[in-house]
């Protein structure tokens, strides 16, 4: 009876967890994804549709060097991933703190950091090195591959099944969408 009277509020109005997990998300990771996309932007006013030479080495490692560190040498497609990734890095993390389409940019994160450890496993070649890629249920918690991007994934799963949560964008465009009183919006 005590634990329904206490948790049955949370059950109804489940909208703290989100918050919290979008507070968690900018105080660790927005600032991460920001510099890493700072990286990639080129000089001058067009940088962000002309992106650094280092974003490709960051991206395709591999292509970039066999293209002799040379952009362009590289095609369309690659100068598209790039520039798609940068917008990326810096718009999906942007909306996730706002809370502005949070399951779609939650999702697009995840996305992300699955094409991110990827990359990083086998186009910069972590693969190779156990310490790096860890291993779950090791006890040792602090391998940047399984374990730290097991927990971003747990930030936007969260994010993406419960949505932005207590002020975020997505509550008030809930709210104007439905004037209905605000105990009825969930």
């Amino acid at each position: 009876m005590l634990h329904d009277l206490l948790f049955r509020p949370a059950d109804r109005r489940d909208l703290l967890l989100p918050l919290v997990a979008r507070i968690v998300f900018a105080a660790t990771l927005l600032g991460y994804f920001w510099t890493s996309a700072l990286t990639k932007i080129g000089d001058g006013p067009l940088g962000l549709v002309r992106p650094a030479s280092g974003a490709y080495a960051q991206i395709f490692p591999r292509q970039f060097e066999a293209a002799g560190y040379d952009a362009a040498q590289l095609g369309l497609h690659h100068w598209a991933v790039v520039v798609a990734g940068t917008w990326a890095e810096i718009l999906l993390p942007l909306a996730l703190v706002l809370g502005l389409f949070t399951r779609l940019a939650a999702i697009g994160m995840a996305g992300f950091v699955v094409v991110q450890s990827l990359t990083d496993l086998y186009g910069h070649g972590a693969i190779a090195h156990a310490e790096t890629v860890g291993a779950w249920f090791d006890h040792v918690p602090d391998a940047a591959i399984l374990d730290q991007r097991a927990f971003w994934m747990l930030l936007f799963a969260i994010l993406a099944v419960k949505g932005g949560g207590a002020l975020s964008v997505d509550r008030g465009l809930a709210r104007v969408a439905d004037p209905r009183p605000a105990s009825r919006i969930a």
